[in-house]
């Protein structure tokens, strides 16, 4: 097995690029260092943040972009000072592809390399030796090994694929803040994050999960996959109120600014906890200061996960036989994909598959 001197990749060249604008061509990939892995890719997720960064909608987005970071593949080329990856492993490669890694990096010494000052997003951001990140949406990927994970052999391409991001997103929240036996869970939104929350949570064994959302058209979905009890807090009247105190962790998956936050405050129980996931383009709305103190509620952030963070969660998904809702489609129908996504027609993760090498996508 080897890699090409080019890879090629669906380039958005502007920020009309979500609109399904993007055009197949070259890259030239960051220089292979001894640290590094070629990785030829079966599989790549389709995450909201593709479609932010496509527009800019995060800030200015360095153009061409080649975006996706829910990759599995391959490995076709090694770096002489690799030793946790070989040829022929099949891993995979979440939001994040670079981190200093220096003992004297509080983040990276502690195992929280997503926080590291240095850290470099899978796309669209800048190496230390100036050259810039691209995803997945290619047939091909360079990235250093550390953030490389191995994929158990359980799990298939296209199921793996949308855990390294959307899936790590909600595990690792849920995991850090207690979610398991006994532990009533709340998850705001059922989109690709959200879908993943309750399914996470169900296998985590939460005594109860509730699925809220704006209407009620997902509460069959949301059952199948394992809530127990859902809101619509667009179409229930006076929800907050009838669900007050009924929560002790909620994961919000939105990525709106004018959802109602104080609202979902009030169904945290004494000392509960809410954590805010998904990333809108503006501001979160405001609050006012005794929706937490009358309660001792704290309001918190996730980013992500680390590397032994995902490894821990894609062992977790093996054993315990996590599969998430996911849409198989070619990676030549990527513009036709971002457009659906972007129009919310995802049931409930988009996953392109690279066509040359779909006879082993199912690995």
């Amino acid at each position: 097995m080897t890699s090409p001197a080019e890879f090629h990749g669906w380039l958005g060249h502007d920020n009309k690029a979500a609109q399904g604008n993007l055009i197949w061509s070259s890259f030239k990939p960051k220089s292979f260092n001894p640290i590094d892995v070629d990785i030829k890719i079966l599989a790549c997720g389709i995450c909201g943040s593709d479609i932010h960064t496509l527009r800019s909608g995060w800030g200015a987005t360095h153009y061409p972009a080649c975006v996706g970071h829910e990759i599995v593949g391959h490995v076709v080329r090694v770096g002489d000072k690799v030793t946790n990856i070989k040829l022929g492993d099949r891993v995979g490669v979440g939001a994040q592809a670079f981190s200093c890694l220096r003992n004297d990096c509080e983040e990276c010494s502690n195992g929280l390399e997503q926080h590291c000052t240095k850290m470099v997003g899978t796309y669209n951001a800048k190496y230390p030796d100036g050259s810039w990140s691209m995803g997945g949406y290619a047939d091909y990927i360079r990235v250093p090994a550390h953030f490389a994970i191995k994929i158990p052999a359980s799990l298939k391409s296209e199921d793996a694929a949308p855990m390294m991001c959307g899936g790590i997103t909600v595990f690792a929240p849920l995991r850090n803040n207690g979610a398991g036996p006994g532990k009533k869970v709340g998850i705001v939104g059922l989109g690709g994050l959200g879908h993943f929350g309750i399914i996470f949570a169900k296998a985590l064994g939460c005594e109860k999960v509730v699925a809220i959302s704006r209407r009620r058209n997902k509460v069959e979905d949301a059952k199948a996959m394992g809530a127990t009890d859902y809101i619509a807090t667009s179409e229930d009247d006076k929800w907050a109120r009838k669900h007050a105190r009924s929560l002790d962790l909620i994961i919000s998956t939105v990525s709106s600014p004018d959802m109602p936050l104080e609202s979902y405050l009030r169904l945290l129980r004494t000392n509960g906890t809410f954590i805010q996931v998904g990333a809108p383009e503006d501001k979160l709305p405001p609050i006012a200061a005794f929706g937490l103190i009358g309660k001792g509620c704290k309001i918190g952030g996730s980013q992500i996960g680390s590397p032994k963070d995902i490894e821990y969660m894609l062992h977790f998904a093996a054993e315990k036989g996590v599969k998430p809702w996911v849409q198989q489609r070619s990676m030549k129908e990527a513009n036709k994909c971002v457009v659906d996504m972007e129009d919310g027609h995802a049931r409930y993760r988009y996953v392109l598959v690279n066509p040359d090498h779909e006879g082993r996508a199912k690995i």
